[in-house]
């Protein structure tokens, strides 16, 4: 069983920065792939970032630019640094595991990132 537990999140004016901390109760390296996901209100959970157990990166075209995903092996942890934030941002962001040859799928409890001046 793998456990996440986030943090980092907060209010935070327009064009400000946040980053946000994942870390895995599990070696990240039997982690296949880890990545944030976020809901705002009345909307769908929606993909931000995903870094795999090799390093590569993707991004919603939304954050490209903005946000950075990077991953710590020693701490076992993951971030995701947002820079120039928008009030479309707002969101509950989730962190999200694919652990094991079933890529089973394991989620963080979220933290809440508010964007507003």
């Amino acid at each position: 069983q793998v456990q996440l537990v986030e943090s980092g999140g907060g209010l935070v004016q327009p064009g400000g920065s946040l980053r946000l901390s994942c870390a895995a109760s599990e070696g990240i390296f039997s982690i296949n792939a880890m990545g944030w996901y976020r809901q705002a209100p009345g909307k769908q959970r929606e993909l931000v970032a995903v870094i795999t157990s090799g390093g590569s990166s993707t991004y919603a075209d939304s954050v490209k630019g903005r946000f950075t995903i990077s991953r710590d092996n020693a701490k076992n942890t993951v971030y995701l640094q947002m820079n120039s934030l928008k009030p479309e941002d707002t969101a509950v962001y989730y962190c999200n595991a694919k652990v094991g040859i079933m890529w089973s799928v394991y989620w963080g409890q979220g933290t809440q990132v508010t964007v507003s001046s």
